[in-house]
Formats: C-alpha cells, sequence, structure tokens
C-alpha cells in the first residue's frame, strides 16, 4: 500500500444536501489554515444563488470560495474540467502552506478527482452544431436511435430524452470511430499527489433530514427563487429546461412552473420530492465511495460542529 504521510493533507467534506456542509465550512475556516474549494456542479454558475445556497456576497469576501460564479448559466462546465481546476487549486493552496478543503455534494466531481476520467476527446464544435440541427429536424429519440446502432451499452444507459448525454456519445464515436462504453473502460489519468482526510456527513434519522430539506425548499421559494429563475432565463434566452443548468434540482421545478406545466402547489411538492431523490442519490454514492482515511457524522447531532473539530485537530496533527 502507497505510503500517504508524506504527501500534502486535504480534507474532503461530503454529504447530503441539508446535511450542514457549509456552515461546518464556515466554522472550519475560522479555525483552521484552510481554503474553501466548493463541489458543487450548481455553483459554478453565475446568477443561480438562491436555487443553490450560494453564500451570500459578504461571507464570499470574509472567507473566499474558489469554483463559485465561474460560468454564465448557458454554458457547460465538466467533471473533467473540474478536476482539472480543482487539482491546480489545491497546488496552489498547499504552496501557500495551507489546507485545501473541498466541500460539497457533487459526488461525481469527488470521484472523478479521486479516480480520474477516461481519455475522451475534448468537445468539437462543429460535430456539435451538426448534431443539434439534426435534433431539431428529427428529434433526439431519433439520433438515441442512431446511437444505440454505434453504442448499444451507451444507448442502454442514456435516456432518450437526454439530449446532452446522446449528443456527447454520439460525438465522441464520430470523432474516435470507439465507442464511448469501450473508452470509458480504458486507462484512467489517476494522478492524486494528496493524503485525504474524509468527513462523511449522514443522517441518523432519514425523516429529520427530509424535515430539513422541506424548509429549504421553502425558503428558497420565500426568498425569490422564482423571479431569480425568471430573471436568468431573461438574460440568457437560449435556455431551455434541457440546459445543464436548468437541469440542476429546483430550477427544473421552477422552469416547469413558468411555462405553465405546473402549478404552484406542485412547484412546492415537487421541488422537496427532487430534492430528497437528490439526498437520496448522494448518500448512495457516499457509501460506495472508497475511502482511505476518514470519519463518519451524523449531521443532525447538535455539537457536529466541534466534533469535527475535534477530529480534524487530530488528523491534522501539527500541520
Amino acid at each position: 500500500m502507497q505510503n500517504l504521510k508524506h504527501l500534502p493533507p486535504v480534507i474532503f467534506l461530503m454529504g447530503p444536501t441539508a446535511s450542514g456542509k457549509s456552515r461546518i465550512a464556515l466554522y472550519l475556516a475560522e479555525r483552521f489554515p484552510v481554503e474553501i474549494i466548493s463541489v458543487d456542479s450548481a455553483q459554478v454558475y453565475r446568477h443561480m444563488d438562491i436555487g443553490t445556497a450560494k453564500p451570500d456576497v459578504q461571507t464570499l469576501v470574509r472567507i473566499p470560495h474558489h469554483l463559485v460564479d465561474l460560468i454564465d448559466p448557458d454554458r457547460h462546465y465538466s467533471a473533467a474540467q473540474f478536476r482539472s481546476d480543482a487539482l491546480k487549486l489545491m497546488q496552489d493552496i498547499t504552496q501557500r502552506n495551507k489546507v485545501p478543503l473541498l466541500v460539497g455534494g457533487t459526488m461525481l466531481y469527488f470521484r472523478t478527482l479521486l479516480e480520474g476520467l477516461s481519455v475522451l476527446p475534448p468537445a468539437d464544435p462543429v460535430l456539435r452544431t451538426m448534431l443539434e440541427n439534426q435534433a431539431k429536424e428529427l428529434g433526439w429519440p431519433a439520433l438515441h436511435r442512431q446511437l444505440a446502432g454505434l453504442d448499444p451499452d451507451a444507448a442502454v444507459r442514456i435516456k432518450p430524452t437526454d439530449s446532452q448525454r446522446i449528443q456527447r456519445a454520439l460525438e465522441v464515436c464520430m470523432l474516435t470511430k470507439q465507442t464511448m462504453t469501450a473508452l470509458l473502460q480504458s486507462t484512467k489519468q489517476t494522478d492524486f499527489p494528496f493524503q485525504r482526510i474524509s468527513i462523511a456527513l449522514q443522517p441518523g434519522d432519514r425523516g429529520q433530514l427530509h424535515c430539513r430539506i422541506a424548509l429549504r425548499f421553502e425558503s428558497m421559494l420565500a426568498a425569490g427563487l422564482v423571479d431569480e429563475v425568471r430573471y436568468i432565463r431573461r438574460l440568457f434566452p437560449a435556455l431551455t429546461q434541457e440546459s445543464p443548468a436548468m437541469r440542476c434540482v429546483g430550477y427544473r421545478q421552477v422552469c416547469l412552473y413558468l411555462d405553465g406545466q405546473i402549478d404552484q402547489p406542485q412547484l412546492h411538492d415537487t421541488g422537496i420530492f427532487a430534492t430528497r431523490q437528490l439526498a437520496k442519490r448522494q448518500l448512495t454514492w457516499l457509501r460506495g465511495m472508497k475511502t482511505t482515511e476518514g470519519k463518519t457524522f451524523d449531521c443532525l447531532e447538535n455539537d457536529i460542529d466541534r466534533q469535527v473539530e475535534c477530529y480534524l485537530r487530530s488528523a491534522l496533527g501539527d500541520f
């Protein structure tokens, strides 16, 4: 087994939505020489503040967060881009004699950072435009049938309405003359030159987490989530319900409401249900992730902040 003790430490603070990750991260940032890196696929978008529970401006000034407000909602940010950005930031932070504190609930990003990604070709704008034009004429289900002929395994995994993944799988097939399935099974880039200290937040009572989730979404609605989405769609008229930014939990449901497909009570109920489903997926990912050094805490306990602080003091030693 590789000896990791000589490597610089990094902290992973992981957990489902509404588990208190952001609050604990701020608590730790006031007590340890850390810099926070957001591991959140929604907080990378500018203007998406309420529905992503993004720290407010005053907090970001007091305790800066990396990988927040990177791109506009009409752009795409991949797991591969996250890995590249995060690794560079982690190197920079350690060179400043601080500890990277990676905080968030996008478990795919955490896994990609640890396990790497198969080498896939970069996006081809010309080919993507051609596929989009085909989809406008024939529909994405027709392109899904085309994918089934080229990469049957990928077609099984991808829904006929998932335009983003259909487009990417076809693009990879056309660029490499290989299937995405085969490429994903090939050797990965896995460099991770850090000693990982993992902190996993999990609820001892799933029902209490569900109550937190309901209160959280209701507070977002009260804070103006509908107006936020209305403003974003006016600012970026090319956005649709299938745009990656608008597929984020909460935003998708508000889009359905603004387009007249659901009413206000349904917005409330479907938003809470979708957030519960997200938390369930996050917990499943969390249980399946490999751990080398770390500990799980009950995020519902009253002294959770202090518990995590004590554990980190022991784990970091004299750093």
